[in-house]
């Protein structure tokens, strides 16, 4: 719902009700992840895509309803590769799915959605219950109070789920204990894209830079040398000319970032490899032979970097794709990247079982860009 926010308010400022679909389970291979929403207006409009066409008209029909009714409905899709196809499932698996009515009566969720919408951190949990009800709290503003006039412990601790997720920048699904009872909640996120810092501005940095910022990363370059350092070399970067540890240093960074070294030169390298592993960021990778990583790694151990620190760093950096050119180094990278941040094996999908797509949420984020209203906004022939 969050990734929707620009145009659902759009909509609702344009006098329509809507009804909204949410994903809130991925069994199997269905192809799309944790809340991903599709909505339908008075008019018969469709915004978004809950499936990529899988089961369109199936949820189109479950949000016509919910429009009529006013209630909200969880609705399932799919069920094994053979019988999937009756709702347009041919990849096979299974969706689970909130409908909801959305009106401009529910203030704290729009409010909400103001602030996914102007690229700030924002974040739903939907409690859903035995009986199919669904309460929906919001991350900011006040919670609901409860029978004594303040918020009950339940919401509380739901609350407080909900907040270290948007800090984590991912959605999830899980059963919160809330003083012995197990309230299954789902908890979606809309985060400011990730950083990632690229230290080294070298023709491997440019190239890396420009796909990181399609992929949707904010990225920044640093280098200690101005003449490199340039917007000109990097247009899809911030740029900054200061000694990397310094910068490093005063930076803002959380767990969500990405720090990749570069710069290949061991001056730069020890000392800001041994800074990057004392951080709690996403991943830290240095460019380099393998002899120069063993060399680094001695000198690591020098300055009294521990095993398992040492343990997190991807050097030589990347996956083996037999890259060479600074464009495919730059696929190498973020390959790895992705695959580290997801906890996924990088291995071809041949060579693996199970379901494709995953129902943990992806790790990396969605671009920053939201598409303009009549992009998302289609009549349904």
């Amino acid at each position: 719902m969050l990734e929707l926010a620009s145009a659902l308010l759009d909509a609702l400022g344009e006098g329509r009700r809507l009804a909204v679909a949410t994903v809130i389970e991925v069994d199997g291979s269905a192809p799309r992840a944790l809340g991903t929403s599709m909505a339908v207006d008075d008019l018969g409009r469709v915004i978004g895509s809950i499936s990529g066409g899988c089961v369109e008209g199936a949820v189109y029909d479950a949000c016509t309803s919910a429009l009529v009714s006013g209630t909200a409905e969880i609705c399932t899709f799919g069920f094994t590769d053979d019988d999937a196809f009756a709702v347009g499932l041919s990849c096979g698996g299974r969706l689970t799915v909130v409908v909801r009515p959305l009106d401009t009566d529910d203030a704290p969720l729009l409010d909400e959605l103001r602030l996914a919408r102007d690229g700030r951190a924002a974040g739903l949990a939907l409690m859903l219950s035995p009986s199919g009800t669904v309460e929906v709290l919001t991350a900011s503003g006040e919670l609901p109070a409860g029978s004594g006039g303040a918020p009950d412990a339940r919401r509380q601790r739901i609350r407080s789920e909900l907040v270290a997720a948007v800090h984590r920048g991912r959605s999830a699904r899980r059963l919160v204990d809330c003083d012995g009872e197990l309230v299954q909640t789902v908890l979606l996120v809309s985060a400011p894209p990730a950083r990632m810092i690229v230290f080294g501005a070298v023709d491997f940095s440019i190239a890396l830079s420009n796909a990181a910022a399609l992929l949707g990363y904010r990225v920044t370059v640093c280098d200690a040398r101005p003449v490199f350092a340039t917007p000109e070399r990097f247009p899809s970067a911030e740029v900054v000319s200061r000694w990397p540890t310094d910068f490093l240093a005063e930076t803002e960074v959380d767990e969500r970032t990405v720090l990749c070294i570069l710069t290949h030169d061991d001056k730069f390298d020890v000392p800001l490899i041994e800074a990057a592993l004392a951080l709690d960021v996403a991943y830290v990778g240095a460019m380099g032979s393998r002899a120069t990583h063993e060399r680094r790694l001695a000198a690591l151990r020098v300055h009294g970097v521990a095993e398992e620190s040492l343990a997190r760093l991807h050097s030589p950096i990347g996956l083996d794709l037999g890259a060479s050119s600074p464009e495919e180094t730059a696929v190498s990278i973020l390959a790895e990247v992705i695959a580290a941040r997801s906890r996924a094996s990088g291995s071809p999908l041949r060579e693996t079982r199970g379901a494709i797509h995953s129902a943990v949420p992806s790790a990396v984020p969605a671009p920053s860009a939201v598409p303009s209203p009549s992009d998302q906004i289609r009549s349904l022939s």
